[in-house]
């Protein structure tokens, strides 16, 4: 009975660093994703400000 509940004990600390390895790959391609669109935005914004200055 012992040898049941330490393969149970294994087999969910291998699945909960599974489950942490799959949420911090989400929250890495969250940041990139983020970090791209900033740039967008920003360089969007660039552009209008000239446009603004050149009327």
């Amino acid at each position: 009975m012992l040898d049941e509940r330490a393969q149970i004990s294994v087999e969910l600390i291998v699945l909960l660093a599974a489950v942490v390895a799959i949420v911090l790959l989400l929250v890495s391609q969250l940041q990139s994703t983020t970090e791209k669109g900033s740039k967008v935005i920003e360089k969007k914004t660039e552009d209008i400000f000239k446009q603004i200055e050149d009327i």
